[in-house]
């Protein structure tokens, strides 16, 4: 058997592994809940409004003129557009309206600039934000001066302004994370995202929001098929990464 076809054998058994394994990989790295409730996905109600919120992570190469609800065109091609279908799927009879503004590039303060018309006036129920690895990747490029005090400040502000606005609503709050050994990401990462990540997660607890364990996944993930597998730079998602970012949101909001 020549190199290239060993090679491939081997990358085609460690994925088929690897996506037999995702639930798995998920019951393993989002800790169980302990609620009494017999209603799967619960947190959500008739006619509810559903907001993905975020960076290139979240936009994920979606279409930006029309931005319809419900619209895979909309959703583009990443995590939020998986786990959303996987809703509208599972609770037809809820008439659920989803929408991705995900942009990419963005840091928080970037959310604050357009969340006026890109959050509050869609007055969501559910809000889910994923944010952070720009707050702290564009400062290691020279393209910002941030601070990891600034990105806590401001995370708080948003949140405390949606609150005001919108005092009902539900926040998920996803885990901003990082995968070594490809692309992008090197053991420089780790000590400066722990403490963004230690932020994201005091505000999680903070505002009472549901949190999304996304380097305890990626963390697991990683024994059952290689980084590069996952995430070929270390921040976008392959498609499989996708599907574990997908069902890992899922299984947090069950």
């Amino acid at each position: 058997m020549n190199l290239s076809r060993r090679n491939f054998i081997t990358r085609t058994a460690a994925g088929t592994a690897a996506l037999a394994s995702i639930p798995s990989i998920v019951a393993n790295a989002v800790p169980a809940k302990g609620s009494t409730s017999k209603q799967k996905y619960s947190l959500f109600g008739k006619g509810n409004t559903v907001l993905f919120q975020g960076d290139s992570i979240t936009d994920a190469g979606r279409e930006k003129e029309k931005e319809l609800p419900n619209n895979p065109g909309s959703f583009g091609h990443g995590y939020a557009f998986l786990a959303a279908s996987a809703l509208l799927n599972a609770l037809p009879e809820e008439q659920l309206t989803i929408y991705n503004r995900g942009i990419s590039g963005n840091k928080v303060y970037q959310l604050a600039d357009r969340w006026e018309k890109d959050c509050l006036d869609l007055k969501p129920d559910v809000l889910s934000i994923l944010i952070g690895v720009n707050d702290y990747w564009h400062k290691r490029n020279g393209r910002y001066d941030g601070t990891i005090e600034i990105y806590e400040n401001d995370y708080r502000a948003l949140l405390k302004r949606t609150k005001e606005n919108l005092p009902g609503v539900r926040l998920v709050i996803c885990e901003p994370f990082y995968v070594l050994n490809t692309k992008s990401v090197d053991e420089t990462w780790v000590e400066p995202m722990k403490q963004y990540q230690a932020a994201a997660k005091r505000i999680a607890k903070e505002f009472d929001a549901f949190w999304v364990p996304f380097q305890n996944v990626f963390d697991e993930a990683i024994k059952y098929a290689p980084e590069t597998y996952w995430t070929g730079d270390g921040v976008h998602p392959a498609m499989p990464g996708a599907q574990l970012m997908a069902e890992a949101w899922l299984q947090v909001v069950k």
